[in-house]
């Protein structure tokens, strides 16, 4: 019997997906429950499994076309019997998936028929480059002519190359090349070395640009700044890192400690925890930080729900799972909604100062920067602090510049005290 393998519903908001990679060939096996494609939505990619045992007989849709929820993408036969393939994949096995597929690589791989789990990948944190697939279609290419080559001789004769002409000399212009500067024979090849590479943009792409411009257009957006002096929050790491990565199993990281000041300064300050519905403006009493990372297919802001009721362990545990499988693209949906205010951290980056967007219909971020030594005033004397600058961009049709640059005073109050957090004073 032949069976659908249908778009299933991904979310309340997502109408449509992308194919991001076909997992399994037309012809192969694919057991029950097994990832067949990864698909990809405006909020984070998924992994769509079979819903039976069989041969994946047709695929109807390729990577990069849409499709909408309830499309067939492939049909599955039960009755099917497997293919060879199944066999040799036990031996020696598949290759492992490629973490992350560049542009310029699934371009190629589209071409000529590939699947990323047929290509080495060697790039760093398991990308698959263009480099990769190209020496994977030279090797194709050689296996092919190894094999013409040896069926076109007969058994007990030695190769028939020595019958060839030899091979034809290079081409003189590349030996005596014109030595006047301005020769019109080196134009061609230089415009060789220029090409342009055209890729559709990930669903995930195109909500994000929507999004900011969205935020650029409704929100009266504004941004104030300050500096924080990380001395008390850098030797409290320093002084207890090792126990509490012994205790946790994860390291102590700054984030928790922005995140707790962040739920401190917002409960000081609700507007910038609350966002305007129509005419009215909605105000709560729980606290889901998004955080923002780069992903695979690019920045995602998975929220943390109920911060305020979070252990710092809790919250660095959260945010290092959200991290690891961002960079694989296994965030849900569900977890990329529902959020009140966004922190974002440019300084891993190495960024010194930007003006962050807000995530709408949120009425704050925080936008965190790199750390460095700088020289500061202290009780009269100048002295070398590490110090960061935070960046606040605030919605200002509610949120008053008053109410905005307190906020970052107490934050900054916070982070230079952290007993405060603990004392809530």
């Amino acid at each position: 019997m032949v069976h659908e393998l249908k778009i299933p519903q991904a979310g309340e908001s997502i109408q449509e997906v992308q194919i991001g990679q076909w997992l399994k060939k037309e012809g192969q096996w694919v057991e029950r429950d097994e990832h067949v494609v990864e698909l990809e939505t405006d909020k984070a990619s998924m992994d769509l499994p079979a819903p039976v045992a069989g041969v994946l007989t047709k695929i109807l849709k390729n990577d990069g076309d849409e499709a909408e929820i309830g499309d067939t993408i492939a049909l599955i036969d039960d009755a099917a019997k497997p293919s060879q393939d199944k066999a040799a994949e036990v031996q020696p096995g598949p290759l492992p998936e490629p973490l992350i597929i560049m542009p310029a690589a699934q371009r190629l791989l589209h071409e000529h028929g590939l699947q990323g789990r047929d290509v080495e990948a060697t790039g760093p944190e398991g990308r698959l480059l263009k480099e990769d697939v190209l020496r994977h279609i030279e090797r194709l290419k050689q296996q092919e002519e190894a094999a013409t080559a040896a069926a076109s001789g007969s058994p007990g004769t030695s190769a028939p190359t020595v019958e060839l002409d030899p091979p034809p000399p290079a081409p003189a212009v590349q030996q005596t090349l014109p030595e006047t500067p301005d020769a019109p024979a080196r134009a061609p090849e230089a415009d060789a070395l220029r090409h342009e590479e055209v890729v559709p943009m990930t669903l995930i792409r195109r909500r994000i640009a929507e999004r900011l411009v969205h935020a650029q257009h409704e929100a009266a957006l504004l941004t104030t700044f300050n500096e924080i002096d990380m001395s008390a929050v850098t030797a409290l790491r320093k002084r207890h890192r090792d126990r509490f990565q012994e205790k946790y199993d994860i390291k102590l990281g700054f984030m928790s400690f922005f995140t707790k000041a962040v739920v401190e300064s917002l409960k000081e300050f609700p507007a910038l925890n609350a966002e305007i519905r129509g005419k009215e403006i909605v105000y709560r009493n729980y606290y889901d930080i998004g955080v923002a990372i780069g992903g695979g297919k690019g920045l995602v802001v998975p929220t943390i729900r109920n911060a305020e009721r979070l252990s710092f362990a809790e919250i660095e545990k959260t945010i290092a799972d959200f991290g690891a499988r961002a960079r694989t693209n296994k965030i849900r949906p569900d977890e990329l909604q529902g959020g009140t205010f966004t922190i974002t951290n440019g300084g891993v980056y190495g960024s010194l100062l930007s003006t962050p967007i807000i995530n709408p219909p949120q009425s704050g971020v925080l936008g965190l920067h790199a750390i460095q030594e700088r020289p500061v005033a202290v009780d009269g004397q100048v002295v070398i602090r590490p110090m960061m600058y935070v960046a606040l961009t605030y919605d200002h049709r509610i949120v008053d510049g008053r109410e905005a640059v307190t906020f970052l005073k107490r934050l900054k109050e916070v982070i230079e005290e952290p007993a405060r957090m603990l004392l809530e004073v």
